[in-house]
């Protein structure tokens, strides 16, 4: 085959994800799988078909006639002829000249126009708008709008984590939990400041480059104590490459720094040229030879696998393409259009010429048209795993004391893990009884957990049978639970809300990175900007969904993107509905910045819908001390003039208010001459007041009051500053004008001036500048007080600056979230402000990182405790005020990632498929086997992979199984998913109840007509065959719904003779009006009944289960 040939095959390898053989993670590995199959059909179906497609040629192949040409000029020389004169030979000229075909030539440039058109698309892993408008200018969607916002990644999904970038580790020793060697490949801290305020160089590549040796020989490893003993680090720098990063032996000659390849290579070398002994077990090992998944022996070692697995990791894949299929199909006729069909070719040449021409289009179209259609399976596929509800992996649900009943105590003074975590966070074996009280010992006591009503409970401590006992106990959870944290990637975890929270959010506060280049968030090279619009654009959309009707949103950003997160902002919630651009003077450090410093942030705030967004009443803390605001009420005259202000008279009636008991003023008419000069002007001026020596209001008439009222009519002229809400006041009786919790009253001061006095339950001057309400080093430090380490990669916003956003988005209550939660600072403030005023606000807060347990949770757990700490331990105990006030339940919810669903796939072809795919009438061009390999393959053969739901496997709803990814690393471990709570969030519904589940056992017998009947009562047992778990609670739309789990015996009719039992034994029917819908596991025979909407009361799990799972709601 021909070098463009051979070219187009490797690149093809490269788009089908078949390059990377040691690649045994995400879609890599599931190709890896199909390798041989693909490549087979690349090699004998699908290429070959461009040599047939020219097969009508091949008798005017323009080779194979200059072969006969040569060979007849040959035989005719050798006879002492003329070739010239042969006939023959003036033939095959002829031939040559108006009818051969360069068959090879047309062949190798459709693969040179195929190959031109793939390599321009496709970029590591991603598809890229690329639309050649002409050289060096590219083409861009427009529908003729008057402004157009776009992004070179805006058609795709951000998939990309930075928890590999950050942190990648793996085990040396597999088999072996309790010393497992693991190693860690960490980027070294990047430089501390304001959000990492630090640029990082633009439109170079970014490589991992060892850490230099520095003074020790070996700074880039060192070891440090883990979970499991002893721990690896090897540290690397994540930036531009220069030429000094080739070592000094190899660097003469180079005029190009090192490639990731070489870089890669030095490391290794580095690594294991390392002679300290105490490393020599770590270095022994990481020298071993890798094996592969296929059980070979690599010839290369353990650690360069793992350092390909890492660059590879956080180089390839940042995207999804949300329709492939139409973007390459639409792509290909532009680039067919004005890159392949020229007019001039066609137009002076035969129609011989004219339809091979034509012919290279087709096959260009038609062989291009397959390859798209296997990238869009490839592409499609993964968008349904990255669309797909995430299944909810892990619930712990953290628990005040104060709320769980006191015959639980003893069971949970004897858990010695709960202990241990009450001594390492709140220090109770610090806390000293009294005669009153009882004291911290070892041995807890019920007494002392009565007396401590915020410790916080982690039902983590326990087995799921007395988690499942206290739920029940408690009752109403979701009425109980304050917040809810989500330690998931959060597209996945808003995807997750979407039916239960529904535009049920008072308030969303979010600190998204600020794409500084140094502050962790990881982008495609050459691509920063779009790669941060793209991740924040599907993540606001969501959001937006979850916002009640009244509700508003903050975005905390600086200089480097609140450019484009304006315009973005505006397509998401429209420019009209823009509040205000706050600036934050963030009064931090600034030794590390330009010669400019800069000291301020933003905080973009939009409303759902401007005119019902419920602001709060807050009095900036800067507001002068003097204020009236300050007071709780607000006076002034009302009388002004100006041009603004024309003059008018005002009658006021008996009865009118005044401030003395009595009054008696004369007129003060003014002479006609001032009131000539004001008529013609229309208003009054200084001037005039000075020169007629006037006094305001003018009284025409005497001004007589008694009892703090006018006794006569008073006729009064002045301008006036609020002429209006005077005359409603009049109007009115005189009496105050209410609204929105302001009364508003005038009145005559004792001289006979016009006065109004505005009485306010709440206050409301808020400014868009912010200032004192902290900084981030406060905060840190404020966390670190709680014995919390913060890491440096966080920039934590300071409790008051929050607090301060949410009284004036949330002041009423309602959920408050913040999907970019970082060390949990909105959790916090949501907290302390019910401490403060006695609100019952609620927080959701959605973080990924590996600081979720060890910053984040540990944060929400002591602030429950008390509000007060120093050097991590309680300054005091909770009031008894701020115990009533502090949350009850947090729910702690771990989602399914991105990644685990890629890695729980399994690749099955049936034998039955693989007859149907042998048969002959399969085979061929556009036949059922090319067909099922371009489009379905991975659909078909991956069903029934658990992360797709496994539908069997439902028949024990405790015992469905993920391999779950350790945060960052390649090692994963086994755990049983929590159905319940994924169907919870699926349907939506707010749980009233959840029953600890109960155990039946049951003996069967057949009555004369073989009908299966109990014997006897169906009985309680703890160790019967027949369990039995419910939820009850209303979906969104007001239903009350009942759902029945149960563990399936795989005996269908016993199973559901059991269910009937059971139900009507629980005082269940179908046809009363308890529950307007429920759902059951398993096929039954329960009596059904279809709603006024025409749904089936009764339904089936699984069905509901799947549909809801898979609903792509994202565009």
């Amino acid at each position: 085959m021909s070098q463009k040939y051979e070219k187009l095959k490797t690149l093809l390898k490269e788009l089908f994800q078949l390059d990377q053989p040691d690649l045994d993670f995400g879609l890599y590995r599931v190709m890896h799988v199909k390798s041989a199959e693909v490549m087979q059909f690349l090699d004998e179906d699908l290429l070959p078909q461009v040599q047939a497609a020219f097969g009508q040629y091949r008798s005017a192949d323009k080779a194979e006639i200059e072969k006969e040409l040569a060979k007849v000029i040959a035989g005719i020389a050798a006879a002492g002829m003329d070739p010239a004169q042969s006939p023959k030979v003036k033939d095959l000229h002829d031939r040559l000249k108006n009818d051969a075909v360069d068959v090879d030539a047309l062949e190798s440039e459709v693969y040179d126009y195929l190959f031109s058109f793939f390599r321009r698309y496709y970029s590591e892993g991603d598809f890229l708008a690329k639309r050649v408008y002409k050289p060096g200018v590219y083409a861009i969607p427009y529908e003729g709008e008057e402004v157009t916002l776009h992004w070179a990644n805006k058609d795709q999904y951000y998939i990309k984590t930075s928890e590999y970038l950050r942190d990648y580790a793996f085990r040396l020793r597999l088999d072996n939990d309790k010393k497992p060697m693991r190693v860690h490949l960490r980027l070294a801290d990047a430089a501390e400041g304001e959000h990492g305020n630090v640029k990082a160089a633009e439109g170079k590549d970014r490589v991992f480059i060892l850490v230099a040796p520095g003074d020790s020989g070996r700074d880039f490893i060192l070891e440090e104590d883990g979970e499991q003993g002893k721990e690896l680090v090897i540290r690397f720098e994540y930036r531009s490459a220069t030429i000094i990063d080739w070592p000094d032996d190899a660097r003469a000659g180079k005029n190009k720094p090192p490639a990731q390849k070489d870089l890669t290579a030095l490391a290794v070398k580095r690594v294991l040229a390392v002679t300290d002994v105490s490393l020599a077990p770590w270095i022994a090992d990481l020298g071993q030879s890798h094996v592969t998944t296929s059980g070979d022996k690599a010839d290369y070692t353990r650690l360069e696998a793992h350092l390909r697995r890492y660059t590879a990791r956080n180089t390839f894949d940042y995207f999804i393409h949300k329709d492939l299929g139409t973007f390459l199909r639409r792509e290909l006729d532009f680039y067919i259009k004005n890159e392949v069909m020229h007019l001039d070719d066609v137009e002076n040449e035969s129609a011989p010429r004219v339809e091979q021409y034509l012919s290279k289009i087709k096959v260009i179209r038609k062989i291009a048209g397959k390859i798209i259609a296997f990238l869009a399976q490839l592409e499609d596929f993964q968008k349904k795993l990255w669309l797909k509800k995430k299944f909810v992996v892990e619930t712990q649900w953290c628990i005040t004391l104060g709320c769980i009943p006191e015959s639980f105590y003893a069971e949970i003074a004897g858990n010695e893990a709960q202990r241990e975590e009450w001594v390492k966070l709140f220090a109770i074996d610090e806390i000293e009884g009294d005669m009153v009280t009882p004291g911290y010992s070892k041995k807890l006591k019920p007494e002392f957990l009565k007396v401590h009503p915020t410790l916080v409970l982690d039902t983590r401590h326990f087995d799921a049978g007395f988690a499942a006992r206290l739920l029940e106990a408690i009752g109403d959870v979701d009425a109980q639970t304050d917040g809810a944290l989500f330690h998931s990637e959060n597209f996945q975890a808003l995807s997750v809300m979407q039916a239960r929270c529904r535009e049920q959010v008072k308030c969303i506060y979010i600190d998204p990175p600020y794409n500084t280049g140094s502050d962790g968030f990881a982008y495609k090279d050459s691509y920063q900007h779009s790669s941060w619009m793209s991740m924040l654009r599907d993540r606001v959309e969501q959001a937006r969904s979850l916002l009640a009707g009244t509700a508003g949103i903050a975005t905390s950003i600086n200089d480097i993107e609140s450019s484009r997160l304006t315009p973005l902002s505006n397509e998401v919630f429209g420019e009209e509905n823009h509040i205000s651009t706050l600036v934050w003077n963030t009064e931090g450090h600034t030794d590390n910045q330009y010669d400019i410093k800069e000291n301020h942030e933003y905080i973009q705030v939009y409303a759902v819908d401007r005119r019902r967004l419920e602001v709060g009443y807050v009095v900036d803390p800067n507001t002068r001390k003097e204020s009236n605001l300050w007071k709780g009420f607000a006076k002034n005259s009302i009388t002004k003039n100006g041009p603004g202000n024309p003059h008018s008279e005002v009658a006021l009636p008996i009865g009118f208010p005044v401030e003395v008991d009595q009054l008696d003023l004369p007129s003060n008419m003014p002479p006609q001459e001032f009131f000539d000069e004001v008529r013609r002007r229309g208003f009054i001026r200084p001037e005039d007041t000075q020169k007629y020596a006037v006094s305001y209001p003018i009284r025409l008439d005497p001004m007589r009051a008694s009892g703090g009222r006018l006794a006569a009519p008073c006729r009064v002229i002045s301008g006036w500053a609020n002429v209006n809400k005077l005359s409603e006041f009049i109007d009115g009786g005189c009496t105050p004008i209410v609204s929105e919790g302001e009364t508003l009253r005038f009145y005559l001061s004792g001289l006979g001036v016009v006065y109004y006095r505005k009485d306010r339950e709440k206050a409301r001057n808020i400014y868009s500048v912010l200032r004192e309400m902290g900084t981030t080093e406060q905060m840190r430090s404020e966390i670190e007080s709680m014995g919390i380490r913060v890491p440096a990669k966080l920039y934590p916003k300071p409790t008051q600056l929050i607090s301060y956003l949410l009284k004036v988005l949330a002041a009423d209550g309602g959920i408050s979230m913040d999907y970019f939660a970082g060390s949990g600072t909105t959790g916090h403030a949501v907290i302390n402000l019910n401490r403060e005023d006695g609100g019952r606000r609620r927080f959701i807060l959605v973080e990924m990182g590996d600081y979720f347990d060890t910053v984040l949770l540990p944060r929400i757990k002591k602030v429950t405790f008390t509000p007060e700490w120093k050097e991590g331990k309680p300054k005091r105990l909770a009031s008894q005020e701020e115990t009533e006030r502090s949350p009850r339940i947090v729910k702690v919810i771990r989602l399914e990632s991105y990644e685990d669903a890629l890695n729980n796939l399994t690749v099955r072809r049936t034998d039955t498929q693989q007859l149907l795919l042998n048969t002959a009438d399969a085979q061929g061009a556009d036949g059922f086997k090319e067909q099922y390999l371009l489009r379905y393959m991975l659909n078909v053969e991956t069903r029934g992979s658990n992360s797709l739901l496994n539908i069997q496997a439902f028949i024990d709803p405790t015992a469905y199984k993920l391999k779950v990814k350790r945060l960052g690393s390649d090692e994963s471990r086994e755990v049983n998913v929590d159905l319940l709570e994924t169907f919870n969030w699926l349907i939506g519904i707010t749980v009233k109840h959840i029953a600890a589940p109960q155990m039946f056992s049951a003996a069967f017998e057949r009555d004369s007509e073989k009908r299966l009947h109990l014997k006897g009562r169906l009985k309680q047992n703890a160790d019967g065959s027949y369990w039995f778990r419910t939820v009850t609670g209303t979906t969104p739309d007001g239903r009350k719904t009942l759902i029945i789990w149960r563990k399936l015996t795989g005996e269908p009719e016993q199973d559901n003779l059991v269910l009937d039992e059971w139900f009507t034994k629980q005082g269940y029917s179908a046809k009363d009006s308890e529950f307007d819908l429920i759902y059951v596991n398993g096929g039954n025979n329960l009596e059904n009944l279809k709603t006024p909407d025409d749904l089936w009361k009764v339904r089936l799990i699984e069905e509901d289960f799947h549909r809801l799972m898979f609903e792509m709601e994202v565009a």
